[in-house]
This record gives C-alpha cells, sequence and structure tokens, in this order.
C-alpha cells in the first residue's frame, strides 16, 4: 500500500497531515512515533480507511475490495452488557464468518492473551488492558492483510507484551503488513522493521532501526537479569526459571517508568534509565515480581580522546560477583 501526498485537516482548520509519502510492503512492520496531537491516529485511521484524506491517495492490494484490515484503536468501546466472547463471535458474523467459526476463533484468542475473567467476562467488567485484549482479538478474528494498531501496549499486563510481540511477527510473516503507533521510541526500535516520526504534520522515516535480534538474543535465563542506567547498574533475579511469564518479556521491561533504551546481550538485558527514575524503575520491577540482587554505582569512565574508545560497562558474569553499595531482596 502507498500514501501518495496525503494531507488531512478538518474543514477549515489546520493542517493534521501535509504531503505524506509511505509505503507498505508485505511482511513490513511500521513504527510511528511522535508526541500527543502530532497525528500519529490520523495517519493510523486514513492507513485503515477509516478517515478518508482531505488531498492525495492510498492505493495497493490493501486498499482493494476483498482486502482485509485489522484495527485496533487507542480506547475499545463496545455494548457494555456483552460478553467478551459473545462480542467476537458477533463481529466475527460481520466479517463473514460462520457462529461456530468466530466462536472458536475468539476462545483461542482470549486464551492466548489471558483475558482475566475468561471469555464470558462482561465488557463492562473489564479493566483497560483487558478491554484492549477483546480489541485485539477482533482485529484478528480473520488473519488480516494490513494490521494498524494505535497504542497496542497501553494497559497491557505483562504477560500479554510478549504475545503482542509475537502476534506481530507472525502477521508480518504471513505476507500482512503492520504499522503501530507507541511513545516509546526503544520499543517501537524492538519491534519494527521501520519507524517514522510525525512532526509539525510530516512524516518522515528515522535511520533504520536495525535488524531484528532474533530469538537467539532473546533474554534467556530468570536467573540472572542486568540492567545499565546511568547511574547504577542493577541485577535483577525472578524466582521460577525461564518459563516465568515476563521473563522472555522485553516489552514489559520497557514499561517501566523511566526506561529510555533497552538492549538484550545474551542471557542480559542492558537498560538506560533517567537518572531521575532510577527509584521508580526498581520499584516497579519489584511490584513486578523481580528482585533487586544488586545496585552498584559504575566508576567514573576516564577521559577519551579521538583515537581512544571508551570501554563498555557490563553487568558481573555468573564467576564474577557484582561490587554493589546497596544490596536489596
Amino acid at each position: 500500500m502507498r500514501c501518495e501526498a496525503v494531507g488531512k485537516r478538518y474543514g477549515r482548520g489546520r493542517w493534521i497531515l501535509r504531503d505524506v509519502e509511505l509505503g507498505l510492503a508485505p511482511g513490513d512492520v511500521l513504527a510511528v512515533v511522535g508526541a500527543n496531537g502530532s497525528g500519529k491516529s490520523t495517519l493510523l485511521r486514513i492507513l485503515a480507511g477509516l478517515t478518508r484524506p482531505t488531498t492525495g491517495r492510498r492505493t495497493g492490494p490493501a486498499t482493494a475490495p476483498g482486502a482485509t484490515v485489522g484495527y485496533v484503536p487507542d480506547r475499545f468501546t463496545a455494548h457494555e452488557r456483552l460478553t467478551a466472547i459473545s462480542c467476537l463471535t458477533h463481529l466475527g458474523r460481520i466479517r463473514g464468518l460462520s457462529t461456530a467459526t468466530a466462536r472458536a476463533r475468539a476462545g483461542l484468542l482470549l486464551d492466548r492473551l489471558a483475558l482475566v475473567g475468561g471469555p464470558d467476562a462482561e465488557l463492562r467488567t473489564l479493566s483497560k488492558g483487558n478491554a484492549q485484549k477483546v480489541a485485539l482479538a477482533q482485529a484478528l478474528l480473520v488473519p488480516p492483510d494490513l494490521l494498524v494498531l494505535d497504542e497496542p501496549w497501553s494497559g497491557l499486563d505483562a504477560s500479554a507484551h510478549g504475545v503482542l510481540a509475537a502476534i506481530l511477527a507472525e502477521a508480518a510473516a504471513a505476507g500482512g503488513a503492520v504499522v503501530f503507533t507507541d511513545h516509546r521510541e526503544a520499543l517501537s526500535r524492538t519491534h519494527a522493521t521501520a519507524v517514522h516520526t510525525v512532526a509539525d504534520g510530516r512524516v518522515t522515516r528515522r535511520a533504520d532501526p536495525g535488524p531484528d535480534p532474533g530469538p537467539g538474543t532473546a533474554v534467556a535465563s530468570a536467573a540472572v537479569e542486568s540492567a545499565v542506567v546511568e547511574s547504577a547498574v542493577v541485577v535483577l533475579t525472578r524466582p521460577g526459571g525461564p518459563d516465568v511469564p515476563g521473563v522472555r518479556d522485553l516489552p514489559g521491561v520497557l514499561d517501566l517508568p523511566g526506561v529510555l533504551a533497552a538492549e538484550r546481550r545474551g542471557a542480559e538485558l542492558h537498560l538506560r534509565v533517567d537518572r531521575a527514575r532510577t527509584d521508580a524503575v526498581l520499584l516497579a520491577a519489584l511490584r513486578d515480581h523481580w528482585s533487586v540482587r544488586a545496585v552498584t554505582r559504575p566508576a567514573p569512565e576516564p577521559a577519551t580522546g579521538p583515537d581512544t574508545a571508551p570501554e563498555p560497562v557490563t553487568a558481573p558474569g555468573p564467576d564474577a560477583a557484582p561490587t554493589p553499595r546497596t544490596t536489596a531482596r
């Protein structure tokens, strides 16, 4: 699909988007980042075909009759008294599925997303995060040619983050194109093949976010995790081994307040954290059932010249005990 010279404004108001040139190919996962009110949601609605552009056009197979578009809004609303399974079955029938097929697919998706309260929970009883799970399920009832998600990680619990990441990868692997928004650049770079920024009505592509790290670089053990922050090295542990929900969950860590960037290095997870929010990160990690093994302040880095590369800061390995200044268990 392509957007060609797309612009959008409402009535005689200001231009929200101007001269947008954007291309999507099968298998692409595009992240759209920008400040609140920058036009991200408007761009997604245009891509999904829910809003007509004021100028320009969108073309390509995803815009043709019969193409399947899955759309997850930033807030999902449906009839409050319906149960999750009834709502999804109804939406599946609207999309051409038989009642039995729609119900079966809905049940599988809700089970995979671990909806709190189960498929018979009424929508009015669901938290924002669990309503988001129903929104994700409705977008996936029919395998989409184009999957458009507005802030899809917002409100989700840690265990669902990894599931959502897998869903995006599966949709792309099946030949669909995926577009999502998020305000966290690190999360966007982790899951996207390209990142675009919306600012002042213009959409620009950022530098290549880098190759997908692949499953070989996922966090492989819960015994020791590490985080490199601006002011400290934090070593986290989580009892129960690698099968504990969230242990392999990079996006869940990225949701901690103050986390600016993350990088997986083998069995380690290195975080860059806002200096002022280090305590908040530790508190959130503890609330998410991590144990803080040690907090150490790295030694000041020596001055480096143009021909001298600084030595990287690394967390202590299994055979080298850390030298913490503060220890919490």
